[in-house]
């Protein structure tokens, strides 16, 4: 992009009132003058906004109907931060991209992906996605905690979910639907109830008809137990798995870092199985703790071997 479309860009989002957007375009700017070797700008410019992001990310109070089931946070961790197969890194790197050109893709009458499924079992970095993905974009995260979204009561699950889809429209954010199965549930089940099949067929017509600036992310452990009317309302849809050979080795390192030379991970592989990337994290933040406050205890194999047996017992009887 050249330097006079940054800066009618800038413009733009200023008054537009897309504060969100004026952010990205000045990282842009920033990027674009580091690259033409202007450090002294770029560093200014970024500074600038590291200093004003915690205030722009203050928690602004939600509708009293709203307390308690949307959660605000700013998250922290980056793309290079995680641990995941090369295939879902691009997934997620597409639509960060995309969201950073949208400006460009609506030139040829195109939008990012805004509205994404993720799929898979659980601690394999679905909500971790949600998180990088909001710092990444230098956008709030906020979760709605769909299992106190849905009530008793007829029709005020649905004027709840019309209240979120208003929220979305009006706040600039990276909203995370958390336990998307609670709605989204295949609606010919026969055990399924009347005010449930309502919800679900508003969720479908609120999320068909959103146009705003934010990004939307539903969350499921079983994308089978979905109605199949969902996916077509859906951008991208990214599927997770368990850890590969090499995804474990990394997540040993990474989480043992300071004692590689006491350890030999490639004699521990194959006794993880079916522990997720969250299980085996776990597993290393037991063994360090151990030490820590058992002098007698070094780290080594059979003690990481001994926290991961913990993990199985306690998750995978």
């Amino acid at each position: 992009m050249a330097k006079a479309d940054y800066i009618v860009s800038l413009i733009k989002s200023h008054y537009n009132n897309e504060p969100e957007r004026f952010t990205t375009m000045a990282l842009q700017i920033a990027a674009h003058e580091a690259k033409l070797g202007h450090t002294l700008v770029a560093n200014e410019i970024k500074n600038i906004i590291d200093k004003t992001k915690e205030a722009k990310n203050k928690t602004k109070a939600f509708a009293s109907d709203l307390q308690g089931l949307i959660l605000e946070n700013v998250p922290a961790v980056n793309l290079a931060d995680m641990i995941a197969s090369e295939d879902i890194k691009s997934k997620i790197n597409r639509i960060i991209s995309e969201f950073v050109q949208r400006d460009k893709l609506r030139k040829h009458d195109l939008e990012n992906r805004r509205k994404i499924l993720l799929s898979g079992p659980p601690g394999t970095g679905k909500t971790l996605t949600a998180s990088i993905i909001a710092n990444e974009l230098n956008l709030p995260l906020y979760t709605i905690l769909m299992d106190k979204m849905v009530t008793k009561f007829m029709g005020e699950t649905s004027a709840k979910l019309r209240q979120v889809f208003d929220l979305i429209e009006h706040r600039q954010g990276v909203y995370l639907f958390d336990e998307f199965d609670a709605i989204g549930g295949e609606r010919s089940r026969d055990n399924d109830v009347g005010e449930m099949r309502r919800v679900l067929n508003s969720f479908l017509q609120f999320i068909e008809r959103d146009n705003s600036e934010s990004l939307i992310i539903a969350i499921t452990n079983n994308k089978a137990l979905l109605d199949q009317a969902l996916f077509r309302r859906f951008d991208d849809v990214i599927l997770y798995n368990l850890p590969s050979i090499d995804e474990k080795r990394a997540l040993l390192k990474n989480r043992l870092v300071q004692f590689t030379k006491k350890i030999k991970f490639d004699d521990l592989l194959p006794n993880i199985n079916g522990l997720s990337h969250a299980e085996i994290s776990l597993a290393c933040i037991d063994a360090i703790k151990e030490t820590i406050l058992n002098e007698k205890q070094p780290m080594n194999n059979q003690l990481i071997l001994r926290t991961i047996k913990d993990r199985n017992a306690a998750y995978h009887k």
